[in-house]
């Protein structure tokens, strides 16, 4: 039988993105982080294989997103498209559209101040490897069937981070692809 687990990472680099008059505050960061090694309890030392989150990604559609692993405490949902997650290189990216309330506004302020940068994740392990030969024992998760992440205040996972993105960072990028395109019409007419 499967046994439910949670695992919390730290998420440094995490961004928001401040609403705009017509906008949601955003924030992304990476949920997990692949092939990074954290001890759980003192028990064994568990990685995340590339990969383990693909196929409960694109099964399960209605992945949450919470704040500490609280259940009251829903921030987005993959299923109505406030959270996103996908996979890339480095591990399991996300973006959440926080929603207009006072526990989002609490947390984006948390989240500014700097006193919450991290992630975890809530998941059923589908496939493992364990390396007994390394002292602590090495579990490889190589499939989850992933049912929440969480924006938290202790993770398990040192290599995770959380930030909120910048409107005037927003702002700058949406202002110089414009003078690009500007650029690309007036190179493409001669």
């Amino acid at each position: 039988m499967n046994k439910k687990e949670l695992r919390t990472i730290d998420i440094t680099n995490f961004q928001t993105r401040d609403s705009t008059e017509n906008g949601p505050v955003i924030i992304t960061g990476y949920a997990a982080v692949f092939n990074s090694k954290t001890l759980i309890g003192d028990w064994f030392e568990e990685v995340i294989s590339p990969g383990a989150f693909s196929k409960s990604i694109s099964e399960n559609g209605d992945i949450r997103a919470l704040f500490n692993h609280n259940w009251d405490n829903v921030l987005g949902r993959t299923k109505n498209g406030t959270l996103r997650l996908e996979e890339d290189n480095r591990g399991l990216k996300f973006e959440v559209e926080l929603p207009n309330t006072s526990l989002a506004r609490d947390l984006a302020e948390s989240m500014k101040r700097g006193d919450i940068n991290q992630c975890s994740f809530g998941f059923f392990a589908t496939g493992e490897t364990w390396d007994y030969s390394a002292e602590p024992a090495v579990r490889t998760v190589t499939e989850v069937e992933l049912y929440e992440i969480s924006v938290v205040s202790i993770p398990a996972y040192e290599d995770t981070e959380v930030s909120l993105r910048s409107k005037e960072i927003d702002k700058s990028v949406e202002q110089r692809i414009k003078i690009i395109n500007q650029i690309k019409g007036v190179l493409g007419n001669e």
